[in-house]
């Protein structure tokens, strides 16, 4: 539910935060108030198209924050947060947008900047906001096989999920039959290209860690006289005449000699001893290293080059060795697919053949389930229609055949709903309804179903009841109430019934102060209410008799409020 909502230099709104309560919220107030421009508010915050006009004069930017509570932790909206990065902050989420005076928009999901189109998902997961002039997901043609799947319930989710498992396997073998049956023209200039990039890798004749290995050997290349000097002054160090290790195997004999005078000395005498040998062994393996060292100034530049040919092969190929060789692997893959492609294309074309006759069962049953469920959703809507006295109306969801359907990730159905609202008139597609009252009367009648599957935290009325009076208004009343048992709604209204019904009663009114127009909004209880109502019916007089229909009214809308609950 939207618990909160602030807004700050929008329109002829200064500073104003308003908390939501659970069931129907009713807005009201004089023509002019600002009712609209709360609605307005949150349209933007949820992603709507705003300019720098919202802007209230003389202030840099309009700010916009709501604070929405979600209890159930399996809502679509986590999801789609977490698929663009967006932590999930237990029951909360809060949308920000500030609109500055460019007109461009900063927008925020729990304090993360995000895109006006990511804003305007998650808000659409949120909020559903419904004008008389307001498109709608209800009134959108292809929306409304997935309102007809909802409403089918989890016997039908269960055979989508399976068709579309297969359809997702039948989509990547057609792609890859797509790639085989390509125009002669490409395919041979991907053979040729394949081939070329092949023969060049082969060529090459690459070695896992060779690149590391030349490089190794490069160094070692670069420091030859440097290292032959070093190990010839070592070697010599050591073994020349009256060097190291004379002196050593002096003191190892003097040592031997009283080792067995003092304890202490024949430890000594070991550790002299080891070390003559280890010397006398390091000196014998430089010896052996000066022997076979020979400059080769050809190596160094066979080297150079085998380094230069793995670099260029790298920068067509791959960031390594590895990488190459699996590129390579990858094309070779390729080619023999283009090569045997004949072999191939039979080979998946009938592979596609049997998933299709599989795919066909599938689309079938859920054709069939369709079905069974747009009789009971018929009956549902007329059965809601005939609450909103529109007994004559038809409703229909109609099946469009088509000689070839196409598979897609619904099935193979084409379909819409439509109605007929006089006797003697055919089914018309539902996005056709021109009269204003009947539209807000199918609309509330979906809406009581489709409430119950849509998973929509909040549902936004903006005066939808323009046109009606007397019973109708009564009806539409309650069935506003009735909607509001299954998801938060904030309604905007002029009817004093739809008033009645209201679980919190906010009233809106514009003042002006200091040569500035400014929007109040305040929530009114017990007697408030009641004036409130009379004035709706009366106008601005509220005499006894509108005041004391107003208390019968509350009574009355208190009593049916306890049936909606209960049913």
């Amino acid at each position: 539910m939207l618990k909160e909502l602030s807004i700050k230099n929008f329109a002829i709104i200064d500073e104003l935060t308003v908390s939501f309560e659970e069931g129907l919220t009713v807005l009201t107030g004089e023509t002019g108030a600002g009712k609209s421009i709360i609605i307005d508010a949150v349209h933007l915050l949820c992603g709507g198209r705003g300019s720098q006009e919202f802007i209230r004069h003389g202030a840099k930017k309009a700010e916009l924050e709501g604070l929405f509570i979600i209890s159930d932790p399996k809502h679509s909206v986590f999801k789609k947060m977490l698929d663009v990065g967006i932590d999930k902050d237990e029951e909360t989420i809060i949308l920000r947008r500030d609109i500055n005076e460019s007109g461009k928009s900063v927008c925020r999901v729990n304090g993360k900047l995000v895109t006006i189109g990511i804003l305007r998902e998650i808000g659409a997961s949120l909020i559903d906001i419904h004008g008389q002039h307001e498109s709608q997901e209800l009134m959108d043609d292809k929306a409304h096989i997935h309102l007809l799947d909802q409403f089918a319930g989890d016997d039908l989710k269960a055979v989508k999920e399976a068709y579309r498992e297969l359809f997702s396997k039948y989509k990547k073998w057609k792609k890859e039959l797509a790639t085989l049956t390509e125009n002669e023209q490409q395919i041979a200039h991907k053979i040729d290209l394949y081939t070329f990039q092949v023969e060049e890798i082969d060529e090459a004749q690459l070695k896992r860690g060779e690149e590391e290995s030349l490089q190794n050997e490069k160094k070692k290349l670069l420091n030859f006289h440097k290292m032959f000097d070093k190990i010839s002054s070592s070697y010599d160090a050591i073994l020349g005449e009256s060097k190291g290790l004379d002196y050593i195997g002096s003191a190892m004999s003097d040592l031997q000699d009283i080792s067995d005078v003092d304890e202490n000395m024949k430890d000594l005498s070991e550790s002299v001893s080891s070390a003559f040998y280890i010397l006398q062994d390091a000196a014998h393996q430089l010896k052996n290293d000066l022997d076979e060292m020979e400059y080769d100034s050809n190596q160094l530049q066979i080297v150079e080059d085998r380094l230069a040919l793995i670099q260029t092969l790298k920068r067509k190929y791959g960031a390594s060795i590895e990488e190459i060789l699996e590129y390579k692997e990858q094309i070779q893959h390729s080619l023999d697919q283009l090569v045997n492609r004949d072999e191939q294309i039979q080979k998946m074309a009938e592979k596609i053949r049997q998933i299709e006759i599989d795919l066909q069962l599938e689309a079938n049953e859920l054709t069939d389930k369709r079905k069974a469920a747009s009789s009971l959703l018929s009956n549902a809507i007329m059965e809601q229609l005939q609450e909103l006295y529109m007994e004559k109306a038809t409703f229909a969801v109609m099946f469009h055949d088509h000689p070839n359907p196409i598979y897609n990730e619904d099935g193979i159905d084409d379909l819409s709903f439509y109605i007929s609202t006089n006797v003697g008139e055919p089914l018309k597609a539902l996005t056709k309804i021109a009269s204003g009252g009947e539209l807000s009367r199918m609309m509330l009648a979906l809406k009581s179903i489709f409430s119950k599957h849509q998973g929509i935290t909040s549902i936004i009325f903006d005066e939808v009841d323009t046109g009606v009076s007397g019973r109708v208004a009564q009806a539409i009343a309650e069935k506003i109430a009735g909607i509001a048992t299954n998801s938060q709604v904030l309604c905007i209204s002029h009817l004093s019934q739809v008033a009645a019904m209201a679980d919190q009663h906010l009233l809106i009114r514009k003042e002006v102060s200091g040569n500035r127009t400014y929007t109040l909004l305040e929530e009114i209880t017990d007697d408030q209410r009641a004036e409130e109502l009379s004035r709706m019916m009366s106008g601005t007089e509220i005499t006894t008799t509108t005041l004391k229909h107003s208390k019968e009214l509350l009574k009355i809308a208190n009593e049916r409020k306890k049936v909606l609950r209960n049913s």
